[in-house]
């Protein structure tokens, strides 16, 4: 299982969630976030992938902070077209897009993205783009039937684990760890992560 931890932005906590051995670790390049990055931290993941989180950004933007940062992973948050998904691709960036998801609706927005992207990440329906601390029904996601695999994000806390463990779907891949372990806005619990993580990766 995947286990990518987003919103971080000070290096030595990067580093101590780098070595709790999380897959991914994010960074949001979106202005209006509180854990937003806008200069590069004193340390940058080497093991696990880095990711770049962006909301309607313009693709030479994307593009230049992928080099900035060495970033493996972009995340987009916004309306962003299967056209932008495919152009980072094509750059050897592997893509990530966000869906709201609050009914089963929803998940139609993902058909014209299967084959564009390398990860659907489904995350709760909110004012904002993500971060809101708030959970949605899983159950929903047995409605998706794509071929893209996913990430579920949202609202996931300490006590979560044992029903991330439970949840079944095939294309289920982790899960995105923010908020809930937050104890404030960039900087993370490090107990409590290694408490969900050993038991996510057990």
């Amino acid at each position: 299982m995947l286990v990518k931890v987003c919103g971080m932005r000070d290096g030595e906590n990067i580093r101590l969630v780098e070595n709790l051995s999380v897959d991914l670790i994010g960074f949001i390049f979106y202005p209006r976030s509180p854990r937003y990055v806008n200069s590069l931290p004193e340390y940058l993941p080497r093991s696990a992938g880095r990711v770049g989180v962006f909301v309607n950004e313009e693709l030479c933007v994307i593009e230049d902070t992928v080099i900035r940062y060495g970033l493996t992973h972009v995340q987009l948050h916004g309306s962003e077209t299967p056209s932008v998904c495919e152009a980072l691709r094509q750059r050897g960036i592997q893509v990530i897009k966000a869906f709201s998801v609050s009914v089963p609706d929803d998940l139609m927005a993902t058909g014209r993205y299967d084959g564009c992207c390398d990860f659907f990440l489904f995350d709760t329906s909110t004012s904002g783009y993500g971060g809101s601390g708030c959970s949605f029904d899983w159950g929903i996601l047995q409605h998706y039937t794509g071929n893209v695999p996913f990430l579920i994000a949202g609202g996931i806390g300490e006590n979560d684990a044992e029903r991330v463990l439970d949840f079944r779907h095939p294309q289920f891949a982790g899960v995105d760890l923010n908020s809930r372990f937050e104890v404030s806005p960039g900087i993370k619990d490090i107990e409590k992560l290694d408490r969900i993580i050993t038991k996510l990766k057990r």
